[in-house]
């Protein structure tokens, strides 16, 4: 799994950093999420999918890593 983030479009709601805390955080200036772990491990996936799923401005997106595995 990668994880690439727009911060441009983030609205600071921190939905991320509250549903995947290892994987998302929140700037202190702006509140934007900021990317702790664009590759987290398996144990972290289905947070990270969560994550995604609840973000109101849909700034996360969610890949598989490479071009035949998701993880």
């Amino acid at each position: 799994m990668e994880i690439s983030v727009d911060r441009d479009r983030c609205l600071g709601a921190g939905m991320c950093a509250l549903t995947a805390p290892e994987v998302f955080d929140q700037d202190e200036q702006e509140g934007r999420v900021l990317l702790l772990d664009a590759r987290p491990p398996r144990e972290r996936h289905a947070a990270v999918r969560i994550a995604a799923g609840v973000c109101p401005a849909s700034v996360i997106t969610v890949a598989p890593r490479g071009s035949s595995r998701a993880d």
